[in-house]
């Protein structure tokens, strides 16, 4: 079997060897094992999902929570011959139909799907038909409830086991702390324990933090120093126009980039930077997961993060094609107020979030008892203003309330209107004979479209005004009459996330947010803030070596490179030219013969000051260079 990993390796993607781990991980899934994957960002994740899918008959099911991810991994199979689908949003029943059928019958031999999928009757029962050879999680983080992305939907990948409870699982994620790791395999139901974890070492990535007032001057100097495509991270969408403004004033390629832009908008964004017509991308952290880029020079950061999980994903984009890249981050002292401020907003209070249930009942006139399985769009800031609150307020009560079972929160559930007719084929001539105004626009929407009758259908109101000859308005004006009329059922399209009720309503008081819920995750969030503050303004410790040792990773040592290590070894007026060098004479000298402390200083003393040999002895020992033994006398390891 590993000669046909090899094989495919080579005649798909053109290596003759893999990876750490990489290997290691396909012969484990291959033997029916379920597996947890730690590799850095960068490290090849997908290879070790897709060879072995390859290399066993039947389709491999791929969970991955971001569209542009899913299609941009799509892409890249379909270049190289291997046919792969995704299944998303944007598609039609009898679209969906058609692809899942194709994984039964066809030769698809990969399907993406969003976890919130799962749940659908329509995968599910196709589902059970495949021949699924492996299951990946992608961005498995996500399933743990003590991750920095929880996504709830992700708990619902366990139950794929019991339609077909031979097929191994296989997580892969490029972060994950020691309480993570645990709980990814327990969510996902793992027999056994059954972890590989690379270092996530980057002897490439250079990690500096700034601590300057001026923040916009030090980013601007960055850029300007380190030549190369990059990524700003900023903290709003205001902000990525400005800054990205700015960099356009001082005649540097850049776009910005958020949620709220269209899809059209992000995809030819992304695809200008990525075939670099555009320079530098500015961003709020709506970028970035699973985007191919390996010639990143640099990423950098306005502000300290909300966790180390975060900024160590985003910083560890740069730099994937080995070759030098940085790491920057941006600080000044009120960030340490912004964070904590943070908290704050992210935890309301229980009586908050108790106020903020009455308030969306109240707004959508749901009475006690009554509610299940409603489905409403929700607007916090038109909720906030009616029942004095603030926006913010509503939105970060929202989660405690989904945790707690009361309702589920989904983004919009498609990026275009749809439609579907209340009425059968005779009623409707009816009324078109009746009501001549409509006319026109129900002969267009049969004509257009198929199976109105049977189903809710996707439609575009911006082609529907450019075939009557009129504007999107009119045409959205008539179908809002026609919904009126009971015609049809048009639901358009909107940027609001969508509600809908797990149980009927309860009276306030009777309202319960667990521990589980609300304190433990308080608390885990300070310890989360105070890891990046220590991050962030802690200028004793390696930059490297506080971001290993907090993902539990036993490799941690001084990079010599970062902010810290280079301001350690200017402290004893060596230059790094200088310090390599005696580094180098120190390992010549030892080579030769051991010797003392002393001894090693009396030999070095003709070049050196002592004080700088101890600084660098100091350094090769902490850095596992050098050890000493029980007699005090220095070897090389």
């Amino acid at each position: 079997m590993q000669n046909k990993l090899h094989a495919i390796l080579k005649q798909y993607w053109g290596y003759d060897s893999f990876r750490s781990l990489q290997e290691e991980i396909m012969l484990s899934v291959l033997d029916g094992k379920d597996s947890l994957a730690l590799l850095p960002t960068g490290g090849g994740k997908s290879l070790c999902f897709q060879i072995p899918a390859l290399a066993k008959e039947g389709i491999c099911i791929v969970v991955s929570p971001l569209i542009a991810l899913m299609k941009d991994q799509v892409e890249n199979l379909n270049r190289r011959g291997i046919k792969a689908i995704a299944i998303t949003s944007g598609l039609r029943k009898k679209e969906i139909d058609i692809l899942l059928d194709n994984c039964i019958y066809g030769k698809v031999k990969f399907l993406y799907v969003s976890p919130e999928r799962l749940k659908h009757d329509l995968f599910i029962e196709r589902f059970k038909r495949m021949n699924v050879n492996l299951i990946a999680i992608d961005e498995a983080h996500c399933v743990s409830q003590w991750g920095y992305d929880f996504r709830p939907p992700y708990l619902e990948i366990k139950k794929l086991k019991e339609y077909h409870p031979n097929v191994p699982f296989l997580a892969l994620t490029a972060t994950a702390t020691k309480e993570v790791v645990k709980d990814i395999q327990i969510q996902l139901g793992f027999k056994k324990k059954n972890v590989y974890k690379k270092s996530f070492y980057r002897s490439n990535l250079q990690y500096v933090v700034l601590k300057e007032e001026d923040t916009l001057s030090a980013m601007l100097r960055v850029v300007k120093n380190v030549k190369g495509s990059g990524i700003v991270y900023v903290r709003t969408r205001r902000d990525t126009m400005e800054i990205a403004r700015i960099l356009t004033s001082q005649r540097i390629s850049a776009t910005h980039y958020h949620a709220g832009l269209s899809i059209e908008e992000r995809s030819k964004k992304q695809k200008d930077w990525q075939g670099n017509k555009t320079r530098i991308i500015v961003s709020t952290n709506a970028f970035g997961m699973g985007i191919d880029k390996p010639d990143v020079r640099f990423v950098v950061n306005l502000g300290a993060p909300d966790s180390l999980e975060a900024y160590f994903q985003e910083a560890g984009r740069a730099g994937r094609d080995e070759r030098k890249a940085y790491g920057v981050l941006i600080v000044t002292d009120k960030d340490k107020l912004d964070l904590s401020e943070r908290i704050n907003r992210q935890f309301p209070s229980k009586e908050t979030i108790k106020k903020v249930y009455y308030a969306i009942c109240n707004h959508l006139r749901i009475a006690i008892g009554a509610g299940l399985e409603l489905q409403a769009s929700i607007d916090y800031a038109e909720i906030g203003k009616s029942f004095g609150l603030k926006p913010i307020e509503v939105a970060s009560s929202f989660p405690f309330l989904e945790r707690a079972g009361y309702f589920s929160i989904s983004d919009p559930i498609n990026n275009s209107s749809s439609l579907k007719f209340l009425i059968d084929g005779k009623n409707l001539y009816n009324f078109q004979l009746r009501q001549k105004k409509y006319d026109p626009i129900i002969q267009l929407l049969l004509r257009t479209y198929g199976g109105l009758f049977d189903g809710a259908i996707r439609i575009k109101e911006k082609d529907i005004a450019l075939r009557l000859k009129t504007s999107n308005n009119e045409v959205r004006k008539l179908l809002h009459e026609l919904h009126e009329l009971e015609v049809l059922e048009y639901n358009q399209v909107t940027n609001l996330p969508i509600l809908t009720f797990l149980q009927p309503r309860i009276e306030q008081k009777n309202i319960r947010i667990s521990p589980d819920i609300y304190e433990n995750r308080k608390n885990l969030a300070i310890k989360k803030m105070n890891a990046a503050v220590d991050y962030a303004f802690n200028n004793t410790t390696c930059r490297n070596v506080t971001l290993l040792t907090y993902f539990d990773d036993e490799t941690a040592k001084d990079c010599g490179k970062c902010d810290v290590c280079l301001a350690n070894k200017k402290a004893i007026d060596l230059t790094d030219n200088e310090f390599e060098i005696l580094e180098k004479r120190i390992i010549e000298v030892l080579k030769v013969k051991n010797y003392t402390p002393r001894d090693l200083i009396e030999q070095l003393r003709k070049n050196n000051s002592k004080e700088e040999i101890l600084s660098v002895l100091k350094w090769m020992l902490e850095n596992e260079c050098l050890k000493i033994d029980s007699l005090n006398v220095i070897r090389i390891l």
